[in-house]
């Protein structure tokens, strides 16, 4: 962990709040040497045989540069970040043998969370935000996933990196899970952190809806709800018209649960997140068709949502384990990932956009 020595500055300098005008300092701190990225290596390609999706293997922050110095540079309407949480230990999933029970699984190590110090993590995530931000088309959106322990400071530095006048938004995810013995309030949620690529530019959006509250229901019944005002410009009352209301418009505090233990989707890998929160924000910040980048990718979850509501996507992942588990994953959905030689070449063509399956 991070000694208590370590003193973090944030400077601020003076408006518009454009890129570099937040700045996250700490005694030693510099910047990646591309040399120290391993710029453009990529180990292994797959790919659907459509070639609307594709997994790389490889570190991340290589893969990344690579695929900005190529036609996907500048392509990606939303790019899902799925970090380590700094927690300075050795996961491991859990496995099922091909052919055998569910319930019979074995331990294997699936990434390495172990870090000197909390600067080290921050150079480390800073450097595959710049990375990624390369790879944003202009309307695009990043959204990185991370725990209440970093998320102040992956804010600051989010603001560095894309501008503090890019934040968009901080989702909170609430939900349910096993109490745990601590003198404290149960932490029961992670922080999503939003930028845009370009403020400027007309974003991706999609209006996402909650159901009406039960009181409001009672009231007014399914119909959309109109203001009406007295000739002072103070409001009398409220009535309803004949158009049926879509919901409330979705707030920031999302209830989603975790996966069970039984689920179809659990795949055994530590960090796997819900299908429904990933389907959730891919509805709302892209088109049908559009190409979505996930640098974690883990056991998957992006790329077969992306699959599933007939996005593209690009996922990257230096670990066998989640590599093994999403290809797995894939041929599960009859969607095999095949082997590809780099360097490759992307289709993005509207036709196979219609092609890609639902």
């Amino acid at each position: 962990m991070a000694s208590a020595a370590t003193f973090f500055t944030i400077t601020h300098m003076s408006r518009p709040l454009t890129r570099a005008a937040v700045t996250l300092s700490w005694p030693g701190r510099r910047r990646l040497a591309p040399s120290e990225l391993n710029a453009g290596e990529v180990r292994s390609v797959w790919a659907t045989e459509a070639a609307g999706g594709w997994l790389f293997e490889g570190d991340n922050a290589g893969v990344l540069r690579a695929l900005a110095a190529t036609e996907w540079r500048e392509s990606f309407a939303l790019a899902y970040l799925d970090p380590p949480f700094f927690t300075n230990r050795e996961h491991a999933a859990w496995l099922r043998k091909a052919g055998g029970p569910r319930t019979a699984r074995t331990r294997v190590p699936a990434f390495d969370d172990r870090w000197a110090d909390l600067p080290e993590y921050l150079e480390a995530l800073g450097a595959r935000l710049e990375a990624t931000r390369a790879l944003l088309a202009p309307h695009g959106s990043i959204v990185v996933h991370v725990d209440p322990k970093t998320s102040h400071y992956v804010r600051v530095l989010g603001d560095e990196i894309f501008g503090a006048d890019a934040f968009a938004s901080e989702i909170v995810w609430r939900y349910r899970r096993w109490p745990s013995k601590t003198p404290n309030f149960q932490r029961v949620h992670d922080i999503l952190l939003r930028w845009r690529k370009d403020p400027s530019a007309v974003p991706r959006w999609h209006q996402p809806y909650e159901p009406l509250a039960a009181s409001t229901l009672a009231t007014w019944g399914t119909k959309k709800q109109r203001a009406v005002f007295e000739e002072n410009g103070r409001r009398a009352r409220s009535s309803s018209t004949d158009e049926p209301t879509a919901g409330v418009p979705m707030g920031d505090v999302w209830e989603i649960g975790v996966i069970a233990p039984i689920a179809r989707e659990r795949t055994g890998y530590p960090s796997q997140k819900p299908e429904a929160l990933l389907e959730r924000l891919m509805a709302a910040l892209t088109d049908e068709g559009d190409f979505v980048l996930d640098p974690y990718a883990g056991s998957g979850t992006t790329l077969a949502v992306a699959h599933r509501i007939r996005r593209q996507f690009v996922g990257v992942d230096a670990s066998p384990v989640a590599l093994q588990t999403t290809r797995e994953r894939f041929e599960a959905l009859g969607a095999p990932l095949r082997e590809r030689t780099w360097p490759v070449t992307r289709t993005s063509s509207a036709r196979t956009r219609a092609a890609s399956p639902g």
